[in-house]
């Protein structure tokens, strides 16, 4: 039997999909740690493991994130972009628009019918329109970074931050603490500020509904609750939002290798 496999191998976090016939068969992620060769493998060989096969039952590799050239295999290099728009469109086929939260950057992706990507917008190099501000302020606070969206909805009084810099943010945070603000009232003014800044990169765009989150910071179930709240509801996220990429790798290395 021939399998697909994707992979994408950001600067987080590295993730590797198993395609059978059309089927998401198996998943895995890992964190890259600074070693996209070794995690590359690391993913593949864990998604590899858990349908009980080995590379050479695999048709087709595709490729995506800022690790990809450095996986120790052959594949199909593929731009980010499309796996996302791709991946997303195979979990959830109503999508017309996907935000993506990623590690580096906020991309809002318009699609087509068909899953192809008809504009994109990216957010500047700033961490503060990106998912990486989360951990930063998680560090910040000493919370773990899966806990802040559980956090976030005991706040009272969510503070305002004033500014669009991930630097001064980090500073801003530690001011607040020294202020008394609570965790979660600190952590409740993130999701405010980040959701606000997303927002903007998608009116920009004139976003078409369906809409959905995707990326690492679309598992922080505040940022997601407050990003809903100012897009004014229907906010769809995958049961798995972190593998959409990598699904889409797979089936555009499918296709092009047909």
């Amino acid at each position: 039997m021939a399998y697909l496999m994707g992979l994408d191998i950001g600067s987080a976090l590295s993730k590797a999909v198993v395609m059978d016939q059309g089927a998401l068969a198996a998943w895995a992620v890992a964190p890259t740690e600074g070693d996209f060769s070794r995690a590359a493998r690391s993913v593949a060989e864990s998604a590899l493991g858990k349908v009980g096969t080995c590379a050479d039952n695999l048709r087709a590799i595709g490729g995506c994130g800022i690790g990809a050239s450095f996986a120790p295999c052959t594949l199909v290099k593929i731009s980010d972009i499309s796996c996302q728009a791709r991946g997303t469109h195979f979990l959830l086929p109503g999508v017309r628009t996907v935000v993506e939260i990623g590690n580096q950057a906020t991309r809002v992706i318009k699609l087509t019918e068909l899953g192809k990507v008809a504009d994109c917008l990216v957010s500047d190099k700033c961490a503060a329109g990106s998912g990486r501000v989360l951990k930063v302020i998680a560090d910040v606070l000493k919370v773990d970074l899966d806990q802040m969206g559980l956090l976030a909805r005991g706040a009272r009084a969510p503070v305002k931050f004033t500014t669009g810099c991930a630097v001064f943010l980090e500073t801003e945070a530690i001011s607040r603490v020294a202020e008394r603000n609570t965790k979660a009232d600190i952590v409740a003014g993130l999701h405010r500020a980040l959701a606000a800044r997303i927002v903007a990169l998608a009116q920009r765009m004139r976003i078409q509904k369906d809409y959905a989150a995707t990326g690492g910071g679309a598992t922080d179930t505040g940022l997601v609750d407050t990003l809903n709240a100012m897009l004014g509801g229907d906010l769809l996220v995958p049961e798995q939002p972190l593998i959409t990429a990598a699904i889409g790798a797979a089936l555009i290395a499918g296709e092009k290798a047909r």
